[in-house]
């Protein structure tokens, strides 16, 4: 009885120190105890090349790897909805351009931003074989544009700060709705020339060969300045960073291996991509081979990432495509 007794003492006793963890929500791993991190919503464009990083990242479990549960995103196909839902809250995690980003963190709206996942190389103005040979020869021409996007507004400031033109006096800018019907009207011969960006400059360029890059944004920014002008990058909400302190250096960790996996093995990035990218693989594999499309990951948890964003916002600011610079608030750490 007494042995009975001290046995199952024992086991109350382990029961309760068992308890609290159980509570918390931690749970036993090889190698000690972890916490059970809370699921994050995320979302990607469809189509686009943001399949190309959510994809890759669920077939690898790159996030499980570094201790996050993401899981399936959210596909979205309109442009706003994607950013207006990011911003009312609806989801945790967005891929997207660093100054829409910084302008709604500028508003108010309670995000930071973790690192960068491309560069501007991506942004080009493009026209026909005998088509205008350089940006000045663009006076008074045609030049398909979309105006309502942050994109335009960044083209437009580069332009402006290193050619000393602006687009709107110096062309006659015609508006349309997305990126693709630019390089439509090129191809048309209805535009001298048209400001898109990746994977629609590859896709205007394997079906007209002769169409060229007039002008690369990206290029002419890194030139000039000695720093990558960023553009795609990963934003998070603040009360996801504050239900888990730990969440930023994952986050980043996650995306850093992403994309070294993207550039490293391009063929497998692309394969598991699919038919969800929307792109033609082999479209998709030019472009990233171009470094058009360039994938770099760029930490903001360092004073170099930091820099990119300040010295962009600068730029901006001067070119009034952008209210103000972004403070350190912005920046997820």
């Amino acid at each position: 009885m007494k042995r009975h007794a001290l046995s199952r003492r024992t086991l109350l006793k382990a029961a309760s120190a068992f308890a609290p963890a159980t509570l918390l929500g931690l749970g036993t791993l090889a190698g000690g105890t972890a916490r059970a991190q809370p699921a994050l919503k995320w979302a990607n464009l469809t189509p686009g090349f943001t399949t190309l990083l959510t994809d890759y990242m669920v077939a690898k479990e790159l996030d499980k790897a570094n201790g996050l549960q993401l899981g399936k995103p959210t596909a979205y196909t309109a442009v706003t909805t994607y950013y207006n839902d990011f911003v009312a809250g609806n989801y945790d995690v967005c891929i997207g351009s660093w100054d829409t980003f910084a302008s709604r963190h500028l508003s108010g709206v309670p995000l930071q931003y973790v690192c960068s996942v491309t560069t501007g190389n991506m942004i080009n103005i493009i026209t026909q074989a005998k088509g205008p040979e350089t940006i000045q020869a663009l006076k008074g021409k045609t030049l398909a544009a979309p105006q309502s996007t942050g994109t335009y507004r960044m083209m437009r400031a580069v332009v402006k700060d290193l050619a000393g033109i602006d687009l709107e006096t110096h062309a006659v800018v015609q508006n349309v709705d997305n990126p693709a019907a630019s390089v439509t009207l090129v191809m048309a011969n209805r535009a001298d020339a048209g400001l898109t960006w990746e994977p629609n400059v590859s896709v205007g360029l394997a079906r007209v060969p002769d169409m060229r890059v007039l002008y690369n944004a990206g290029e002419e920014y890194r030139r000039r300045v000695n720093l990558d002008l960023p553009y795609f990058g990963v934003a998070v909400r603040k009360e996801a960073v504050a239900r888990d302190p730990g969440l930023v250096a994952r986050l980043n960790k996650a995306f850093g291996e992403c994309i070294e996996g993207i550039n490293s093995k391009t063929e497998e990035a692309v394969k598991i991509a699919g038919a969800n990218s929307g792109i033609p693989p082999d479209v998709l594999k030019t472009a990233i081979a171009s470094k058009r499309l360039e994938f770099k990951h760029v930490s903001m948890q360092t004073a170099e990432g930091r820099r990119s964003i300040v010295t962009a916002s600068e730029f901006l600011v001067r070119n009034a495509a952008l209210t103000k610079v972004v403070d350190n608030g912005f920046f997820a750490a």
